[in-house]
């Protein structure tokens, strides 16, 4: 590969128990599969030909920390076989329901370096409206044992517009988060994907979503009391202390290569956009009979022009924007005469600014960024 840093990803699909508001390819009954899956993603990872220098891994789920830490070890053992650097970011999502001390301690021993901690509340009767397995004092006891065993580099999700929630939970919730300082704080908007229980709960009337109006006064008060608290905001849903950003979805939002590992894994290699298949007993089949071709679905062949368009809607995500030097070193283009028509009409609407160096987004522009992004499907 021509590229001379690359990311890789791992899906570990299991959970303890489905949030309701997830769509995500998980499990909650088939932990009678994490030893052969376990052994098909080890083999996979050695069957891949990876040239590139890794620089980050994220281990993401499902529940990387519902199954034994042994086989995160021997996962992380496996990657550390190709060509990766003196110092990777290596990430691992954990819950607070499931990440005992001693797998906090086994991650720390294998090079994990970063945790990710999915709190999203800390109010418990909103936590369990919305299907999670732990409550507050179970976050607190995670973190703070995290911070024991040596883990310097911690990120807390929060998620905002959850049913029945209000302006002063969230409010309560932040509060809390900043107290223990984390390294990085993500708060995204709940998406209410058809099918799921929460879906199902609205539909019928049983539950309620905040209004518009409310959903952005939410994120606003995010925005502006994470900053003053000496939080950077450099992505949409994403607040870092100097220095702490995420590189692993820097990388992904700079359009950087990456290998997906594990059932309905994304990859982006070449000049190609590519999954796993998500039926778990098939992914494992294939990988042990090393049929990795039957494995793999084809989402885009990316034509240049495409690529181009997909590094503009991926830039918009970061609050500084696209480096207008950056894009025509990548493609030898200029953004501003390849989009003008697009631009045009964003800045007219006062949904961007475009200057001799970035092109990025106004507080209107955040607010409705997903009519932005849509210039450049």
């Amino acid at each position: 590969m021509k590229n001379k840093e690359i990311g890789v990803y791992v899906h570990i699909p299991f959970c303890k128990q489905k949030c309701y508001y997830c769509d995500f390819i998980s499990y909650c009954n088939k932990d009678n599969l994490i030893d052969d899956y376990v052994k098909a993603v080890k083999k996979e990872i050695r069957m891949q030909n990876i040239q590139s220098q890794i620089t980050t891994v994220y281990i993401g789920g499902g529940t990387p920390s519902y199954i034994d830490s042994k086989y995160i070890v021997e996962i992380i053992e496996e990657i550390k076989k190709k060509n990766i650097s003196k110092r990777p970011e290596i990430t691992i999502e954990v819950n607070p329901g499931t990440a005992t001390k001693e797998k906090l301690k086994n991650y720390k021993k294998c090079g994990i370096n970063r945790l990710s901690i999915g709190l999203q509340s800390a109010q418990d009767e909103i936590l369990k409206e919305i299907g999670r397995i732990h409550n507050f004092e179970q976050f607190l006891e995670t973190y703070q044992r995290a911070r024991k065993v040596g883990f310097k580099n911690i990120n807390v999700d929060l998620i905002l517009g959850i049913p029945n929630q209000r302006i002063k939970d969230l409010k309560n919730s932040l509060e809390k988060i900043i107290e223990l300082q984390p390294e990085h704080i993500s708060v995204y908007s709940l998406i209410v994907e058809d099918g799921t229980p929460i879906a199902n709960k609205i539909e019928k009337g049983e539950l309620e979503l905040p209004d518009e109006d409310t959903e952005r006064n939410m994120y606003w008060y995010v925005k502006n009391t994470l900053e003053l608290n000496g939080y950077i905001h450099y992505e949409i849903s994403n607040f870092a202390k100097k220095g702490r950003e995420s590189k692993h979805n820097k990388n992904c939002w700079n359009q950087n290569q990456y290998f997906g590992f594990g059932v309905a894994a994304h990859s982006y290699r070449d000049i190609t956009r590519y999954s796993n298949t998500e039926k778990i007993e098939e992914y494992i089949k294939n990988v042990m009979t090393e049929r990795l071709d039957r494995n793999r679905i084809i989402h885009e062949i990316q034509k240049e022009y495409d690529a181009e368009k997909e590094y503009m809607l991926l830039g918009l995500r970061k609050i500084e924007g696209i480096n207008i030097s950056e894009f025509k070193l990548k493609f030898g283009d200029n953004p501003i005469y390849l989009f003008r028509n697009e631009l045009k009409k964003l800045t007219d609407e006062g949904l961007i600014i475009v200057d001799e160096d970035y092109i990025r987004l106004t507080n209107k522009g955040i607010d409705l960024a997903n009519l932005v992004w849509e210039e450049f499907v």
